[in-house]
């Protein structure tokens, strides 16, 4: 039986997008050239933050910050305000546009359906014809649910489908992405493009369990994917070995999509490791994993995992409910996931079109912009992730639209979603007081951000977004540790 365990969950979704944001500080792809033009820079930047600038061999006018109450939106200037009105690039900053939208339009107990339909008769737990698991952009399908879903079919008396499991997809109508698009690393969880059907973020996690006494490593891979050979275990590095760049002392081959080979060894030094991986044919992952979990539940088919349409009239034998969008929210901004926060992008389109396109989801955010925000500049949101190249808005929009959330009914489901400094998410290892905000991250090659709220020693609460943009962007860090300090010291 599979493990369900919290901590498990916790530990895949780290890995999957946790780890590959990392990645994104050094990853490839087209500069910020023109995000440095604007409106010029208003009032001097605290002294030790232009220290920080300088150890980090940063220009001034790379940053762009706001400081200002959370409560009095519109009643007080900013207590810091450089070069607010630049659009920039906000990286992953962006899902907090994405993600208020989204609870504000759709509540915060909404909820995705996924229903599945039975078509045939079921005679001594044989059904003779098809079932269909139509998606409609549950962001959070991972493999713990799509177990429980393949329970509940069996529960319906079914352990043999003579016919085929149809996979209707049409929810989204967004086209294929090419996972190396945006950087060139396909295999990187974070590339994960969206779907209507998506299943655990397109992606598996390999485990490695070192055995010193046996000489090797064995390897979990989850979830069961058919029709795909896995190598069960891998050599152990020689005695002594640092746990060092583990992945790489693997020489692990991924790109074929039939096959998980080793052609290294594991160092036992690093203990057990987790390795989430993208699949190399993302289209096909779903009918994989469909059918890998189906055969390992002990079921049995006679005909394939497709794609398709439900037939008119079908009525659903069972729907899977997701965790609410207040749970999916903390999961896109704790761990910075993109592909969730794409499909909770798309959903809004899809619960007002029918269908979901990202020119739709788009639309659909600039009318909600403008009714909350007013006159503040609308972002270009493009993929609603921040995983882009084209994605701009200003300090100063996005701090305006954290103090109209922070008077909004959704407040604490957007802030309880929030890492907080030096203790979760993205931020566990920040260097600023622990515990003293509660801030979105950032991170591309030549974007650091952060934005969110900060706790100040006089008890008030204060909007900081901070945006770095520039080729050494990586070395920002202690810029924006610098400024949330700079924040909480109010007295």
């Amino acid at each position: 039986m599979l493990s369900v365990s919290a901590l498990w969950r916790r530990r895949v979704l780290r890995g999957v997008v946790g780890w590959g944001a990392a990645w994104l500080v050094a990853a490839g792809g087209a500069g910020l050239a023109g995000a440095q033009t604007g409106a010029p820079p208003a009032g001097p930047l605290p002294p030790e933050v232009e220290a920080t600038l300088a150890r980090a061999k940063l220009p001034r006018e790379s940053l762009s910050v706001v400081v200002v109450d959370a409560q009095a939106a519109g009643k007080a200037s900013p207590r810091l305000a450089y070069r607010a009105q630049v659009p920039v690039n906000p990286a992953s900053v962006m899902k907090l546009v994405t993600t208020y939208a989204a609870l504000e339009q759709l509540g915060p107990a909404y909820v995705w359906n996924t229903p599945v339909y039975v078509q045939g008769t079921v005679q001594d737990g044989s059904l003779r014809g098809n079932v269909y698991i139509q998606g409609q952009g549950d962001p959070k399908l991972v493999m713990e649910r799509l177990w429980l879903l393949m329970r509940r079919l069996q529960g319906q008396g079914i352990q043999v489908i003579v016919g085929d499991i149809v996979l209707d997809r049409t929810a989204f109508d967004v086209p294929d992405q090419d996972p190396a698009r945006f950087d060139g690393e396909p295999l990187r969880p974070y590339n994960a493009s969206p779907d209507a059907l998506l299943l655990n973020y397109k992606s598996s996690v390999m485990t490695f369990v070192p055995d010193a006494a046996a000489g090797l490593a064995r390897v979990q891979y989850d979830p069961p994917l058919a029709g795909v050979q896995r190598q069960p275990t891998v050599a152990l590095a020689a005695p002594g070995a640092d746990c060092g760049d583990w992945r790489t002392a693997l020489r692990a081959e991924l790109s074929d999509p039939s096959k998980v080979s080793f052609q290294g060894v594991y160092p036992a030094a690093c203990g057990e490791r987790v390795w989430p991986v993208a699949a190399a044919d993302p289209r096909g992952f779903a009918a994989r994993a469909v059918e890998g979990m189906w055969r390992e539940l002990g079921g049995k088919l006679t005909g394939s995992v497709r794609d398709g349409k439900v037939p008119p009239g079908l009525k659903p034998a069972f729907v899977v409910p997701s965790p609410a969008l207040a749970e999916v929210v903390r999961d896109v901004n704790k761990y910075s996931n993109n592909v969730m926060a794409q499909q909770v992008f798309l959903t809004l389109a899809l619960q007002k079109n029918g269908v979901a396109t990202f020119d739709g989801a788009r639309e659909v955010l600039r009318q909600w912009w403008q009714a909350r925000m007013g006159d503040a500049d609308l972002p270009q949101v493009d993929n609603g992730a921040g995983l882009s190249r084209d994605a701009r808005l200003t300090a100063q929009a996005l701090a305006r639209m954290l103090q109209v959330a922070w008077v909004s009914p959704v407040m604490p489901e957007l802030v309880a979603s929030l890492p907080i400094t030096g203790v979760d998410g993205t931020l566990r290892r920040s260097q600023s007081r622990a515990g003293t905000a509660h801030l979105k991250t950032g991170s591309l090659r030549d974007v650091m951000a952060v934005a969110g709220y900060v706790h100040a020693a006089s008890g008030r609460r204060y909007v900081l977004v901070a945006v770095v943009n520039h080729a050494n962007a990586g070395a920002a860090r202690p810029v924006l540790d610098s400024l949330i300090d700079w924040t909480a010291r109010e007295q």
